[in-house]
C-alpha cells in the first residue's frame, strides 16, 4: 500500500516512515511545501496533518489526487494519531 504523508514534523519524517514500513505501507513524506508535492502520484492513501499543514498546501494536494485515493484528515501529527490512522486503513482495508 503506498501512503503520502502531508504537515507533520520535520524532525518526524523518519519515524512515520518506520511506523508506516511496519504496516507494510511505502510512504512519501511532505512536512512541508517543496516542489515534489505537486507530483505526488495515484497513492492508496492521502493523510494530512490538518494541523501543521497551510491551506495553500491542502488545496494543492487535494487538486491533484486520483479517485481512488482515500484522504484521512487529523488535527494531530503525532505517531499516535498515524498509528491510528494506519490501523484503520492499512490493516483493516
Amino acid at each position: 500500500m503506498s501512503v503520502v504523508i502531508v504537515g507533520g514534523n520535520e524532525c518526524m519524517v523518519r519515524p512515520y516512515k518506520d511506523l508506516c514500513a511496519e504496516y507494510g505501507c511505502k510512504a512519501k513524506i511532505y512536512p512541508k511545501m517543496n516542489a515534489g508535492l505537486r507530483d505526488i502520484g495515484a497513492p492508496d492513501l492521502l493523510i494530512l496533518f490538518t494541523n501543521t499543514v497551510s491551506h495553500k498546501m491542502i488545496r494543492l494536494v487535494l487538486g491533484e489526487r486520483r479517485d481512488r485515493t482515500r484522504v484521512a484528515r487529523c488535527h494531530s501529527s503525532s505517531i499516535a494519531a498515524l498509528r491510528g490512522i494506519l490501523e484503520e486503513h492499512a490493516a483493516g482495508g
